[in-house]
């Protein structure tokens, strides 16, 4: 049972962010803060980075469901995510994404799930936000929440989870792992029972290391030395990682670690999730050979 708990889908980026351009080229490319980056495999030729293609990924990797978060870099994709959780809602678990009561009111009467925040790109407190907070915890709706290195912002975190004990919330890219912030981040995992950090983007952030990620894995240890692996989540932060690995590549080396235990592994890269935000009648997803081996 695999769960992926971070994921972003588009069919198309154009946008700006601080001034600075975001748009969609071709053959996965994009300009990104101005600058041409190839975003997407080269395979995907327009641009479209659909459910339907992800979920032949999933498939292919034994995925049983994702949960698909939103950036700003992305655009708004309210429409979209309420499109593809309509149409596939035993696989997607999808984010919208609003910046006040009202915006987060529609995003709840559309059916989608939660609402992501980027919260490492705001300049605002997040105490300002504490109306959608209470509003999404009322609801049962859950909180993605990406932080960034700021201890003052990681308090102000604190002081929500507080506010709102019953609000289920993920803390995304693993607390910024590689980052003075990573334990301050982590540790948000104690102030309530219903926090838990996923670890989206944790490839892209041990870059430089490259596949097996050795130190990721010494440090979804060490995290769960600090808070349990109950709280503890997989998320691939497709499709951009994906640039680098295959979509399988960004589980397979934590099934391939000695490091951890068969149980550590099975609630970390799914039973963890399934409990969390509550995915039912997932599908069976047997091996298929590769016509290589």
């Amino acid at each position: 049972m695999i769960i992926d708990a971070h994921s972003h889908l588009w069919l198309k980026q154009d946008t700006w962010v601080e001034g600075k351009r975001i748009l969609s080229l071709k053959n996965g490319r994009s300009i990104f803060m101005n600058e041409e980056v190839q975003m997407l495999p080269p395979w995907l030729v327009d641009g479209v980075n659909s459910a339907e293609v992800f979920l032949s990924n999933m498939d292919y990797a034994q995925v049983g469901a994702a949960v698909v978060v939103q950036e700003v870099i992305d655009g708004n994709q309210n429409a979209y995510l309420t499109e593809v959780q309509t149409k596939y809602p035993e696989r997607f678990f999808c984010m919208g994404m609003a910046w006040n009561l009202d915006e987060a009111k529609a995003v709840y009467q559309a059916g989608l799930k939660g609402i992501a925040f980027p919260g490492h790109r705001m300049q605002e407190s997040l105490l300002s936000l504490l109306p959608v907070f209470k509003y999404m915890e009322e609801k049962g709706m859950v909180l993605s929440m990406c932080l960034g290195e700021n201890e003052t912002q990681i308090g102000e975190m604190a002081e929500v989870i507080q506010e709102c004990p019953d609000l289920k919330v993920a803390i995304g890219h693993f607390g910024m792992v590689t980052t003075p912030a990573f334990k301050s981040q982590v540790l948000l995992a104690r102030c309530a029972k219903n926090v838990m950090i996923e670890s989206g983007g944790i490839t892209w952030l041990y870059n430089s290391e490259f596949y097996p990620y050795p130190s990721a894995v010494r440090s979804i240890k060490e995290a769960a030395d600090w808070v349990g692996i109950d709280r503890l989540m997989w998320g691939s932060d497709y499709p951009r990682t994906i640039t680098a690995i295959t979509y399988k590549m960004s589980y397979d080396f934590i099934q391939k670690t000695n490091e951890l235990s068969e149980q550590d592994k099975a609630k970390f890269l799914g039973e963890n999730a399934v409990q969390f935000y509550g995915f039912k009648h997932l599908p069976e997803l047997p091996y298929i050979k590769n016509m290589s081996e």
